[in-house]
C-alpha cells in the first residue's frame, strides 16, 4: 500500500531559518517539495564535487596494490585528496602521452643505431650533406655503392636502412625514400624515456598510497557533500516573502510520522499549515507492505513507482510472480537447489543482501511446487513408467497438455484480477461511475469464456455479454455526450483482440517450463551415455557432467524464468490494472549518511 501523506507549508523568519533547517534535518521526516526552476550555481558546484569524489573512490577501489600498508597522507580531508588525485592522474596521463610519443620516436631511430647529431652538423658545416634512405630490401641496388659513398646501416626485414654522404650541391640520384635527419640521438631519447617512466612510477606510488589510506576520508567527505547538497537543495526550494524576511518551505510528511515535527513547531512557535495533498501537488510515494510483498518491491521499481493516487500493485503481483517463476523453471530439484543455496548463504550475507536471498527462497519454493505438480526433478519425468512405485502420488501431477491449459488459466485469472483492480482504482480516484465500463469488460470477457469454452449457461451468457457491451458503450467516458461515448465505446470494443493477445502471451510459461525440463532430460541422457561408454572413468565423468550440465541449465533457465514473468507483470498485468506509474520516491531531508 501507499502511505498517505500530509502537505505542510512552513513560514519561518529568516534569522531562525538555518536553525530550523538543522532541526528539520535531525527529525528526518519532511520530503521537501521541489520548486520549478534552474538549480543554483552553488548546487551545481557541489554536485560536481560529489561526482569528483565518487569518481576518485571508484578509481581507487579498482586499483590493485601489492603492498598492505601505506604512509600517512599529507592531504587532510577527502576534498583535498580528490583535488590531489585529479592533479596526479592528469599529470600521469600527460606523461603517458609524452612517453608514448617518445617511444614512437625511439622506434623510428632504433634501426639507425646510436650516433651523434652533432657530427652530422659538423659535416654540413664542411659542405657535405648526410642523406638518410629507407627502401624495401629487395629493391636495394649494390651499384649505388659504386656511384656514391653509401653505407648500409641496418637491414630489418622488409626494409634496408642506409646513408649517403655527398656534397651539399650534388644530391644523390637514388630511387629510395629519403627521410629527414634525426634531431636527437638514440641515447638521448632513451634517457628521456627513462626519466619519464620514473616520474610515472613515482605518481603510481602516490596513487597506491592513496588506495591504501584515502578511502575512509573520501567516504566521509562524500557523505558530508551529500548532506550539503541536501541543504542547498532545500534552500533553493525555499520561497522568500515579505521583502525576504519570511522563508516559505513546502513539503510532505507521512501520516503517523509527523508527531515529532509538530511538537517541535509548537515548542518553537513555528507557523505552519497542513492539508491533504491535491493530485497536482505530486506527493512522494512511500510503500508499506507485508513482509512477503516487501521482497517484491525492488521488482516493481524496475518499471516505476506507482503514482500517489494509484493502487500499489506490489502485493497483488507478488504471488503471481512467485508462481510464474516456478512455472518457468519447473523443476523441483532446481527449486531445492535455489532454496538451499539462498538459505545457506543467508547466514553469511550482510543485512542489505538478505532480502534478495529471502526472495530467492520464495522463488525456490514456487519452483518446487510446480516441479512436483509437473512431475519433474533434475530432468527426470516422474510420470514415466520407471516411477510407477510412486503410486497414488502421481495422480496429483499434470501432463504437458494440462500444463498448457494451466498457463492459460493463470493468465486469464491475472488479467481479470487486474481489471478488478483497475475498476477499484477508478472508483477510488474518480467515483463509481468511472469504473462501470471496466466492470463491463469483466462481464463481457467472462461471458465470452463461458460461451466459447465452458458452455455452462448458454443464453444467460449471451445476455450478459450484451450487458457488458452496453456498459462499455455507455460509460466509457461519463463526461462525454451520448454520441461521443458510443464512438469511443466502439473503438474500445475493437481492442478486445488485445485481450486475447495478452492471454496468449502466458503460453510462454508453459514453453519455458517444457524447455527447462527437456534440457534437463538431455543432460541426463548424455551423462548416462558417458557412464556406459567410457570404461573406468565413466562414473566419474558421469557425475562431473551432471553437475556441470544441470548447473548451466539452472543458470540459463533461471534467467529466463525471471525475465519473462517480469514481462507478463509489466505488460499484461499492469495494462489490465490500468497502471500508469511515474511516482517519485519519498526522500526525506535527513542526516542519514549515504553515498
Amino acid at each position: 500500500m501507499i502511505v498517505p501523506m500530509k502537505k505542510y507549508v512552513f513560514l519561518v523568519h529568516h534569522s531562525e531559518y538555518i536553525g530550523f533547517l538543522d532541526e528539520l534535518r535531525g527529525l528526518g521526516v519532511l520530503h521537501v517539495q521541489q520548486e520549478k526552476g534552474e538549480p543554483s550555481e552553488e548546487l551545481l558546484r557541489r554536485i560536481q564535487l560529489q561526482k569528483d569524489i565518487r569518481d576518485t573512490l571508484a578509481a581507487l577501489r579498482h586499483r590493485i596494490v601489492d603492498q598492505t600498508e601505506g604512509t600517512e597522507l599529507s592531504e587532510t580531508g577527502g576534498i583535498a585528496i580528490t583535488r590531489t588525485f585529479q592533479e596526479l592522474t592528469d599529470r600521469q596521463e600527460s606523461l603517458q602521452q609524452e612517453l608514448s610519443a617518445l617511444k614512437k620516436e625511439i622506434g623510428f631511430l632504433q634501426p639507425w643505431g646510436d650516433f651523434s647529431p652533432h657530427l652530422i652538423t659538423l659535416l654540413e658545416q664542411g659542405g657535405l650533406k648526410v642523406h638518410f634512405f629507407v627502401c624495401p630490401a629487395r629493391k636495394y641496388r649494390p651499384e649505388w655503392e659504386q656511384q656514391y659513398p653509401v653505407q648500409v646501416i641496418n637491414t630489418l626485414p622488409p626494409n634496408a636502412y642506409f646513408v649517403a654522404i655527398t656534397p651539399r650541391d650534388n644530391p644523390p640520384d637514388i630511387d629510395a625514400e629519403e627521410i629527414p635527419p634525426p634531431e636527437e640521438s638514440l641515447r638521448s631519447l632513451l634517457a628521456k624515456a627513462e626519466a619519464l617512466q620514473k616520474q610515472i612510477d613515482a605518481i603510481d606510488e602516490k596513487l597506491d598510497n592513496f588506495t591504501l589510506m584515502a578511502q575512509p576520508a573520501l567516504e566521509d567527505a562524500l557523505a558530508e557533500v551529500g548532506q550539503s547538497i541536501q541543504l542547498v537543495t532545500v534552500v533553493d526550494n525555499t520561497r522568500k516573502e515579505a521583502d525576504d524576511s519570511v522563508m516559505v518551505l513546502r513539503g510532505f510528511a507521512p501520516v503517523g510520522r509527523e508527531e515529532a515535527l509538530l511538537s517541535y513547531c509548537d515548542e518553537h512557535n513555528i507557523l505552519f499549515l497542513s492539508e491533504r495533498p491535491a493530485p497536482e501537488d505530486e506527493p512522494p510515494v512511500l510503500l508499506k507492505n507485508s513482509r512477503f510483498s516487501r521482497l517484491f518491491e525492488p521488482i516493481g521499481e524496475l518499471f516505476s513507482l506507482p503514482a500517489y493516487q494509484e493502487v500499489d500493485l506490489t502485493p497483488f503481483f507478488a504471488p503471481f510472480f512467485m508462481l510464474f517463476f516456478g512455472f518457468c523453471l519447473g523443476d523441483a530439484g532446481y527449486g531445492l537447489v535455489v532454496l538451499l543455496g539462498a538459505t545457506l548463504y543467508k547466514f553469511r550475507a550482510g543485512e542489505k543482501f538478505r532480502p534478495v536471498l529471502s526472495l530467492a527462497q520464495f522463488l525456490g519454493v514456487g519452483t518446487i511446487i510446480f516441479g512436483i505438480l509437473t512431475g519433474t526433478v533434475f530432468g527426470l519425468n516422474l510420470l514415466g513408467e520407471q516411477f510407477a512405485w510412486l503410486g497414488g502420488a502421481r495422480n496429483f501431477m499434470i501432463n504437458s497438455d494440462q500444463a498448457f491449459q494451466l498457463a492459460l488459466i493463470l493468465g486469464l485469472v491475472q488479467i481479470i484480477f487486474g481489471l478488478f483492480l483497475q475498476a477499484r482504482n477508478r472508483a477510488r480516484q474518480f467515483g463509481f461511475v468511472y469504473s462501470i465500463s471496466t466492470y463491463g469488460w469483466i462481464i463481457l470477457l467472462l461471458s465470452i469464456l463461458d460461451l466459447a469454452v465452458l458452455k455452462r449457461t448458454g443464453a444467460v451468457s449471451t445476455w450478459t455479454a450484451w450487458l457488458g457491451v452496453g456498459l462499455i458503450l455507455l460509460f466509457n467516458d461519463p463526461k462525454a455526450g451520448l454520441l461521443g461515448r458510443l464512438g469511443k465505446g466502439i473503438w474500445e470494443l475493437y481492442g478486445i483482440t488485445g485481450f486475447f493477445g495478452d492471454l496468449l502471451s502466458y503460453i510462454r510459461l508453459f514453453a519455458l517450463g517444457i524447455s527447462s525440463a527437456i534440457l534437463g532430460f538431455v543432460v541426463n541422457d548424455i551423462a548416462l551415455q558417458i557412464k556406459e561408454g567410457i570404461p573406468y572413468l565413466g562414473p566419474v565423468l558421469f557425475v562431473v557432467f551432471l553437475l556441470v550440465g544441470h548447473g548451466a541449465n539452472l543458470l540459463i533457465s533461471s534467467l529466463g524464468s525471471f525475465v519473462h514473468p517480469l514481462r507478463l507483470t509489466f505488460v499484461e498485468f499492469y495494462k489490465s490494472a490500468g497502471f500508469k506509474g511515474g511516482g517519485k520516491a519519498y526522500n526525506p531531508f535527513s542526516k542519514e549518511k549515504g553515498n
